[in-house]
């Protein structure tokens, strides 16, 4: 097969010449764009991060295309309704960094429980004193988990090493889990109203977008934190700046923003984001978080270690090499097609 790696980095891209033995692979840095697609045109298969424009305008330019196997386990970038009718796989990575986002989760949870951001800086530019950098216990506190899938159950498992109580909410609850863990599932609503600290943990759908809406943030617990590792688009960001800047909500820790194709690219703002007034908004509601002194941002790091990337090409690499060999794994399209 003709195979084309977008979006990769050194480290993976000496990991995919186990593939080239048996397959033409071209390994290329940059993701895939409808400005791009023309040098790739005849590829049989592609391996994206989240970063690539997988549109219907942009797939339609591949007529040879037969399996895109994204390094990801979220695949809302993918127009896999397009994927579905035009019998175009996909694959994804349905585990490879529950522990690894899970502890994140917690990174930064703590990073702003201690303060850490501010303590760094006065202890390395001075003065050299804690006055006026009193944190909180995370013991005691009672952790909301929405979304109890395979890192929502992780964070919960950690968050009873830290003796925090846990209420969770799912739209198809586990009562053995619940049972097995020692936490309860409960209405969002319940959740958000009595919850210490919120950890979203839900993909990227139509149905998800702004779940946690403007009037569900000013329904959270007065001075609680949110923790969002997830998605972006699951957040009214706007909404949540107001609330971090009245003190509704006491701290935010993000991995992830509704704005960041805008933010990492800024050739994007003429093209994509002057065109689109709701993606203006996100974007400029997320360069205020990034600027908040109660805010912790990171740039969708939270899957970034040694041992997670390991996996993840590990699994695409296999994805790749069963669909040539007629036995494809780890397929999603087909689930939604059949679905919608």
């Amino acid at each position: 097969m003709e195979i084309v790696i977008f979006e990769a980095e050194p480290r993976e891209a000496r990991a995919f010449d186990a593939l080239k033995g048996a397959h033409r692979v071209t390994i290329v840095a940059e993701p895939l764009t409808v400005e791009t697609v023309g040098r790739f045109a005849m590829a049989q298969a592609i391996s994206p991060f989240i970063y690539s424009e997988l549109t219907a305008e942009v797939l339609a330019q591949m007529p040879a295309l037969a399996l895109i196997a994204t390094r990801s386990t979220g695949f809302d970038h993918i127009d896999t309704a397009w994927c579905a009718r035009h019998h175009v796989a996909v694959s994804n990575v349905p585990h490879y960094g529950e522990n690894t986002v899970a502890e994140h989760v917690f990174a930064l949870l703590l990073a702003l429980a201690h303060r850490l951001p501010e303590a760094t800086e006065r202890a390395r530019h001075g003065p050299f004193s804690p006055e006026g950098l009193e944190g909180f216990d995370l013991a005691g506190k009672t952790l909301g988990v929405v979304g109890t899938g395979n890192i929502g159950r992780h964070v919960i498992a950690i968050a009873r090493g830290f003796a925090m109580p846990v209420l969770a909410h799912d739209i198809a609850p586990d009562a053995a889990l619940a049972a097995r863990s020692g936490f309860s599932y409960v209405p969002l609503e319940t959740l958000l109203a009595q919850a210490d600290v919120v950890s979203l943990h839900l993909p990227a759908t139509p149905a998800t977008r702004h779940i946690l809406s403007a009037a569900r943030i000013a329904a959270m617990r007065r001075g609680a934190i949110l923790i969002n590792t997830a998605r972006g688009s699951l957040v009214d960001t706007a909404a949540l700046v107001g609330a971090l800047r009245t003190g509704a909500l006491a701290a935010a820790g993000l991995d992830v923003l509704a704005g960041e194709p805008l933010i990492r690219e800024e050739a994007e703002l003429v093209s994509s984001g002057f065109a689109a007034p709701d993606a203006m908004r996100d974007l400029l509601a997320d360069l205020v978080l990034l600027r908040m002194p109660n805010v912790v941002v990171t740039p969708h790091s939270a899957f970034n270690t040694r041992e997670a990337m390991g996996r993840i090409v590990e699994t695409t690499v296999a994805n790749i090499r069963a669909f040539a060999a007629g036995t494809p794994q780890n397929l999603v399209a087909p689930v939604l097609a059949e679905a919608g």
